[in-house]
C-alpha cells in the first residue's frame, strides 16, 4: 500500500483479491496503481475508483440517479433476457441474465440482492440496455458472448486471464496438420482443450502422431505443399517430392512426396480426432483388427507398426488413472475456495479414465457467491473447449440447470442424440470423483499462492489495515487471541493462541484450566481469570509466553471486552490494545470508540486475517475442552477400587455383561469370575455394597432415580452423561 496516499485514521481499502473488485473507500490513486498492475486495464479507471469514493457524489444526486434509474426501469419487459449495467462513461461494467428482466434488474436497484458487491455496483450504475430472447438457454449463450466482448468489471474471471494450450487439427487445409497452439479459435480448425499443463499437450501431439501418422504444421514440407496447393490444386498429382524426416520416422503419412491420397489422410483425421476426444477403447478394437487382417495377408512388416500403435495407446492407458468400472464419459469439476480467490480442478473421464487434468484460479473472491462462480467458470471452460462430454458432474447444481445442458447439448451435437447432464451426486462413486477434483482444487490454490507470494502480500495488507482500522501505534505484529468453552460451568476452559507476523506461531500456544468455582457458565469471570492469569507480572517476565503482544481479540464481543477490561484496570495494565470481536456480524468493539463497533470491510485481507484468528483460538479451545470432558465421561465408580486398573475394568465388565449384574454380584461371584485377585475382589464388593446403599437412599429422598431402561446408573456417568448432551449447544457458545 501507498503509505503516502492513505490518511491517519482511514481504513485501507482490501487489496483486488478480496472480492475481485477493489473496495475503495480510501486512497484513489493507490487503488489505480493496483487495478493496473492487476491488469484491469478499463477506459475511464480513473473515474471509476473516484465512484467508489462514498464522498465523491452527494447523497441527493445519488439519490436523484437512483430514482430516475427505478423509473426507466418501469418499462423494462417481463420477458427472459440480458441485461447489461453501465457507468457514466457508457462503459459495461456487469452482464447478467435473468427469466425476467423487469424484475431481476429491480432487484439491484432496490438492495434485494445480498450480495457484498451489490452497493458498489449500483454506486456506479448509470444507464443500462437489455436484449429480449426467446428462452433461457437462448439468454445463457448471450451472455457468454457479451461478457467476453466486454470484460465487464465486476462478472467473475479467471484470476490470470491467460491464452491456454490447445491441440489444433487445420480441418481447412486439403492435407490438416496438427499442432501445438495458444492462437485464438479460427473456424476452419477443430481444437482440443484447454490444457493447463503445456509439457502435457505437446507430449499428447507426439502420442497422437506416433497413433496415428499425420503431418505437423511445424514441418517446413507441409507448409510448401499447403502453398502449392493453394496456387495450383493440381499440384497433388506431383510425385516426384522427396520425402520429409517425419515420413522417413513413420511419425508423417508423406503427403509431401504423394504417399498417401486425401481420402485416405482425411480417414486418419477423423481417426485422430476420435483419438484426442479420449476413445481409446474402439479405437484400439479398429486397430487390433487391421494387425490381424495385416498377418493374415503375412504383411507382417504393416502388422509390426500396427502393433507398435496399440502399444503405445496401451502404454498412455497404464499412466492415465483409472477410477471408473463403467464406462464413464464426463468432466468432473471440484472447486476450493478461501475468502478471496478460488481454485478450480476439471478431471477429464473418458472411458473410466481420466485422460487429462485442468486447473484454474479464478478472481471475484468473497464478495461472489460460490454458484456465480462455478456459473461462470462453465461459461468460460465449454465456450473455450470443443471436448464436451455426455455429463459434467459437480457438488452443487447450478440454479440454470436446464439452460446450461441444453446450451451444452446444443454443442455436443450428437448425431445419435444425446444430451449432456448436470449431476451433483450425494454418494458414491461420483461423489468421490467430485471429492477428489475438491482435493486438487485446493493444491491448485495453494500452489498459486506459493508461487505469487499471495499470502505474504494479503498478510502486509491486513496488518497495515488493521493499524489504521484500530488506531494502533504499529502494525500488530504479534496478536493474542482468547476464546473459551465450557458446558454449564463444567470442564470450562481458555485457549490462547499466537501470530506473529501475521501467521500461526503454535510454539506460543497455550491453554488454561478454569479454577474459578462455577455453577453455571460464566465466560465473563473466566475471561478475567485467564486475563489475570496471563497477563501477571511473573508471567510477563517468563520468556516461555513470549514478548508483550501489539493486540489482543477477545472472542465474544463487547461483554468479554469489558470483563477483561475491569480486569486490566485492577492489574495497572494500559499499554496493550485490545479488541472484542463479535461472532454475528464480524464486528470489531475497541475500548476508544462509543460510537460503534469498527467494522472492517468485507472481504477485505484484515478482516480475513481477523476470522483465522478467531477460528484458531476456538479450534484450540474446543479441542482442549473435549479432551477434559473425554476424560470426565470415563469417570466410574470402579475408580474408587484399589488396585482396579483399565485391564481389569474392562475384563470385568466383559465377564458379567454389564455395570447392573456386576453391581447385584454377591462376592463368591465375583471371586468366581477369577478375573481380579481376592484382595481386590474384597475391596471391589465393598465399593460396590457401598455404592449401592447410597443409591438405595437417593431414591427414598428425590425418587428412583433410574435411567431411561430402569437401570440405576453410576453417578459420575450420569454427571458425565448430562453434560454430552449440552455439548453440541454449549460448545458454540465458548
Amino acid at each position: 500500500m501507498d503509505e503516502q496516499c492513505r490518511q491517519p485514521g482511514e481504513v485501507p481499502f482490501s487489496d483486488g483479491d478480496g472480492g475481485g473488485f477493489a473496495r475503495l473507500e480510501g486512497d484513489g490513486p493507490g487503488a489505480l496503481a493496483r487495478l493496473e498492475r492487476e491488469g484491469r486495464r478499463r477506459p475511464a479507471l480513473e473515474d471509476a475508483v473516484r465512484a467508489f469514493d462514498p464522498d465523491a457524489v452527494p447523497a441527493a444526486e445519488r439519490q436523484a440517479k437512483l430514482d430516475r434509474i427505478k423509473r426507466e426501469l418501469e418499462s423494462v419487459p417481463a420477458l427472459p433476457g440480458v441485461y447489461l449495467w453501465k457507468d457514466a462513461q457508457g462503459q459495461v461494467i456487469y452482464v447478467g441474465k435473468a427469466k425476467q428482466l423487469r424484475a431481476r434488474m429491480r432487484q439491484y436497484v432496490n438492495y434485494q440482492d445480498e450480495r457484498a458487491k451489490i452497493p458498489l455496483l449500483v454506486d456506479q450504475i448509470d444507464s443500462f440496455d437489455y436484449i429480449v430472447v426467446e428462452n433461457e438457454h437462448e439468454s445463457l449463450v448471450l451472455e457468454k458472448n457479451l461478457i467476453n466482448q466486454h470484460a465487464p468489471f465486476f462478472n467473475a474471471d479467471f484470476k490470470d486471464d491467460k491464452s491456454y494450450p490447445f491441440i489444433a487439427l487445420t480441418k481447412g487445409d486439403v492435407f490438416p496438420a496438427i499442432k501445438y497452439t495458444r492462437e485464438k479459435h479460427r473456424p476452419d480448425t477443430r481444437y482440443f482443450g484447454p490444457y493447463t499443463d503445456s509439457r502435457a499437450a505437446r507430449e499428447m501431439v507426439d502420442i497422437a502422431r506416433r497413433v496415428v501418422p499425420l503431418c505437423a504444421s511445424s514441418c517446413a514440407d507441409w507448409r510448401q505443399l499447403k502453398r502449392r496447393l493453394e496456387k495450383d490444386p493440381l499440384a497433388l498429382m506431383e510425385r516426384d517430392a522427396r520425402p520429409c524426416f517425419d515420413a522417413h520416422v513413420g511419425l508423417g503419412p508423406g503427403a509431401c512426396c504423394g504417399r498417401i491420397a486425401p481420402e485416405e489422410y482425411k480417414a486418419n483425421v477423423k481417426r485422430i480426432e476420435r483419438f484426442l476426444s479420449g476413445q481409446h477403447r474402439e479405437f484400439v478394437d479398429e486397430l487390433t483388427a487391421e494387425m490381424q487382417e495385416a498377418a493374415a495377408e503375412l504383411d507382417f512388416e504393416r502388422a509390426a507398426r500396427i502393433k507398435a500403435r496399440i502399444d503405445t495407446i496401451n502404454g498412455l492407458a497404464d499412466r492415465q488413472h483409472a477410477v471408473s468400472a463403467r464406462n464413464l464419459d464426463a468432466d468432473v469439476v471440484g472447486l476450493f475456495r478461501e475468502e478471496t480467490v478460488a481454485g478450480v480442478h476439471v478431471f477429464m473421464v473418458r472411458e473410466g479414465r481420466i485422460i487429462n487434468s485442468n486447473e484454474f484460479v479464478l478472481d471475484r473472491g468473497r464478495d461472489v457467491p460460490d454458484d456465480d462462480l462455478l456459473h461462470m467458470f462453465l461459461l468460460r471452460y465449454y465456450d473455450a473447449t470443443t471436448s464436451i462430454p455426455h455429463e459434467v458432474i459437480l457438488r452443487e447444481a447450478p440454479e440454470d440447470k436446464e439452460a446450461m445442458e441444453a446450451w451444452l447439448t446444443s454443442k455436443l451435437a450428437s448425431p445419435h442424440g444425446a444430451k449432456v447432464r448436470l449431476t451433483a451426486p450425494r454418494k458414491g462413486e461420483k461423489a468421490e470423483l467430485v471429492g477428489m477434483a475438491e482435493t486438487n482444487a485446493k493444491h491448485t490454490l495453494m500452489r498459486y499462492k506459493v508461487r505469487t507470494n499471495y499470502d505474504d502480500k494479503r498478510i502486509n495488507d491486513a496488518l497495515l489495515q488493521l493499524e489504521s482500522a484500530l488506531a494502533l501505534d504499529a502494525p500488530p505484529m504479534r496478536i493474542e487471541c482468547f476464546d473459551i468453552s465450557t458446558i454449564h460451568g463444567s470442564y470450562t476452559v481458555a485457549s490462547m493462541v499466537v501470530f506473529t507476523n501475521g501467521k500461526p506461531d503454535k510454539n506460543q500456544y497455550r491453554r488454561f484450566k478454569i479454577k474459578t468455582p462455577l455453577d453455571e457458565a460464566n465466560d465473563f469471570l473466566s475471561m478475567q481469570e485467564v486475563m489475570s492469569r496471563r497477563y501477571a507480572p511473573e508471567r510477563m517476565a517468563d520468556a516461555r509466553f513470549g514478548s508483550k503482544p501489539d493486540l489482543i481479540i477477545l472472542d465474544g464481543g463487547k461483554p468479554q471486552l469489558s470483563a477483561a477490561l475491569e480486569m486490566f484496570d485492577e492489574m495497572g495494565i494500559d499499554d496493550i490494545a485490545m479488541c472484542g470481536l463479535a461472532k454475528r456480524d464480524e464486528e470489531l468493539f475497541v475500548p476508544w470508540q462509543d460510537t460503534g463497533p469498527v467494522v472492517l470491510p468485507s472481504g477485505s485481507a484484515s478482516l480475513y486475517l481477523v476470522k483465522q484468528v478467531r477460528d484458531e483460538a476456538h479450534r484450540f479451545a474446543i479441542t482442549f475442552h473435549r479432551e477434559l470432558r473425554g476424560k470426565g465421561m470415563t469417570a466410574s465408580i470402579l475408580d474408587d477400587v484399589t488396585g482396579m486398573g483399565p485391564v481389569r475394568k474392562k475384563a470385568l465388565l466383559k465377564a458379567f455383561k454389564s455395570f447392573r449384574n456386576l453391581k447385584s454380584a454377591t462376592l463368591e461371584e465375583i471371586k468366581a469370575a477369577r478375573v481380579v485377585p481376592e484382595e481386590v475382589a474384597e475391596e471391589l464388593y465393598r465399593v460396590l455394597q457401598q455404592y449401592n446403599r447410597e443409591r438405595k437412599d437417593e431414591r427414598v429422598v428425590g425418587g428412583d432415580g433410574r435411567d431411561a431402561g430402569g437401570e440405576a446408573s453410576d453417578p459420575a456417568c450420569s454427571r458425565a452423561t448430562a453434560a454430552s448432551a449440552g455439548a453440541v449447544r454449549s460448545e458454540t457458545e465458548g
